[in-house]
């Protein structure tokens, strides 16, 4: 249970939450009902769903770089294989020549 006092000796930073669910538990009949305010409580205190959510954030990221460095890595591979690359360069001249006529 919580004590109320944080680490400094001032109020917990969960004690809001555990005010709300000790309010809720002694006004009920059904335990139940409770269910909302004790995962705010345990939420507060150990941090599973931010947690779980950082961890997929961090891989949602981590997917996207590999991803991205498979695509450079498929435009190196094509560059590499002796593809033309073309610049512009024929095409241009090819105009000049025409507007010469």
């Amino acid at each position: 249970m919580a004590s109320g006092f944080g680490y400094t000796g001032g109020r917990s930073r969960c004690f809001t939450y555990w005010q709300e669910f000790s309010r809720c538990y002694a006004q009920t009949d059904n335990p139940g009902a409770c269910r909302p305010q004790s995962e705010d409580y345990l939420e507060c205190l150990h941090g599973t769903k931010e947690v779980a959510r950082a961890k997929q954030v961090k891989a949602e990221l981590l997917r996207k770089a590999q991803a991205a460095v498979k695509e450079g890595q498929k435009a190196a591979d094509i560059a590499a294989d002796g593809g033309r690359v073309g610049l512009g360069l024929i095409k241009q001249n090819m105009d000049e020549s025409e507007t010469k006529k």
